[in-house]
């Protein structure tokens, strides 16, 4: 009985010093570090000018716009959630979908056939503009995605296409180490240059 007492001390000793070390001490060091030397990636890559929030790097957001870059499709849902305010929140998810399934069959063909409305002399529509990402929230797109939609835009807002080319090219980001993955454009960035914004 003594020795049964003297462990459950000791584990309640070290579930005590564990919960501090790491469910305190880590946590704050590990914010700590990031908010000195990342602090812009720690706070959600938040794109700000002029002290007005566009959103953030990191998260698609729909654009429907003829004017605007259009990214993936997204399943987004603005039935379920409100804020205080009760204003309805708009949040995406993964389709789930089986690639083989009639479903992702009948989006696609939809989406398909909504782009070529738009296509004018283009006729091979570049995969990441009918299909869903993992997440339902990515922000990029190929570069071939991105050049499929410049004579619209530029059609639309009665600009050069090199305007919308060079918007672009800002919003690209190559190759991690010239190697890993492939470039991808922001298409947030590409509609917030378009927008005189940034």
């Amino acid at each position: 009985m003594k020795c049964l007492k003297g462990l459950l001390v000791k584990a309640i000793g070290l579930l005590i010093i564990f919960t501090v070390l790491c469910g305190g001490m880590y946590p704050l060091v590990v914010t700590g570090i990031s908010q000195v030397a990342f602090k812009e990636k720690a706070n959600g890559s938040i794109i700000e000018v002029n002290g007005k929030k566009y959103g953030s790097e990191l998260l698609g957001q729909q654009f429907i716009g003829e004017q605007y870059m259009w990214g993936r499709i997204m399943n987004s849902d603005t039935s379920t959630f409100k804020d205080e305010q009760g204003n309805k929140l708009m949040y995406a998810t993964p389709s789930n979908l089986s690639p083989a399934s009639e479903s992702y069959e009948k989006l696609v063909s939809e989406r398909v056939a909504y782009l070529k409305q738009y296509a004018g002399d283009l006729d091979k529509i570049p995969v990441d503009l009918v299909t869903c990402s993992g997440s339902g929230l990515d922000p990029h797109i190929s570069i071939a995605a991105a050049s499929y939609q410049v004579s619209r835009i530029a059609k639309v807002r009665g600009i050069e296409k090199s305007v919308v080319e060079d918007a672009i090219t800002q919003a690209t980001t190559e190759a991690f180490l010239g190697v890993f993955g492939e470039p991808t454009v922001n298409v947030l960035k590409v509609n917030l240059i378009l927008d005189g914004v940034l």
